[in-house]
């Protein structure tokens, strides 16, 4: 049986489609521009992170010790513009390569909201971010904890703090990174593979 059904699915497909009412054929695939345009627009709030970034950064472990690193972001847009992407680099004294993360933040045009979505150290995951004047914040949710990251660019400075919420308790700041801005640059859209 399953096998005659496999058989006459691709025929069930057409007589389908044929029989989809002239409003709904008519229609056919949404045009894209107004949905691009409004990710591009909703995307100039974060241009200020475009650029090439160096400085340091400190963790505190949970020894309660805090590493301090040199870190380096580099940022630019993707897509046209509908995409920021974004990736951290944190080397230690000896310049070794101890951390990388890697982010694209992108905005859904029908709910008015932008996201993260996050890659560092074995890890992935979405989270809502929150442009503001002077930057942005983003959270993780963390079992009974939320971690949140606060950003501000201000006159070629980036400053961003990570620190752990819980109820009843005062924010522990877990995470400083403090980068000055040192060049423009045009990744990740440079190289891109041409038609000839």
């Amino acid at each position: 049986m399953a096998k005659h059904l496999a058989a006459a699915l691709p025929y069930l497909l057409v007589a389908l489609a044929w029989a989809a009412p002239a409003p709904v054929l008519s229609q056919g695939r949404p045009d894209p521009t107004a949905a691009t345009a409004a990710q591009v627009e909703a995307m100039k709030v974060l241009a200020g992170m475009n650029g090439v970034w160096k400085g340091t950064a400190w963790t505190l472990l949970p020894s309660g010790e805090k590493k301090v690193i040199t870190q380096t972001e580099r940022i630019g847009p993707m897509l046209q513009g509908t995409l920021k992407v974004v990736e951290g680099r944190g080397y230690d004294d000896q310049g070794a390569l101890v951390f990388n993360a890697f982010g694209v933040v992108s905005f859904n045009p029908v709910t008015r909201v932008y996201s993260l979505r996050s890659y560092a150290q074995g890890r992935a995951g979405d989270f809502v971010l929150t442009p503001n004047e002077d930057g942005y914040v983003w959270e993780i949710p963390a079992g009974p904890a939320t971690i949140r990251y606060t950003a501000v660019l201000k006159q070629g400075t980036f400053r961003e703090i990570g620190e752990r919420l819980m109820a009843g308790a005062e924010p522990l700041r877990i995470f400083e990174m403090n980068l000055t801005r040192v060049a423009d640059t045009d990744w990740p859209s440079a190289g891109a593979i041409s038609p000839k």
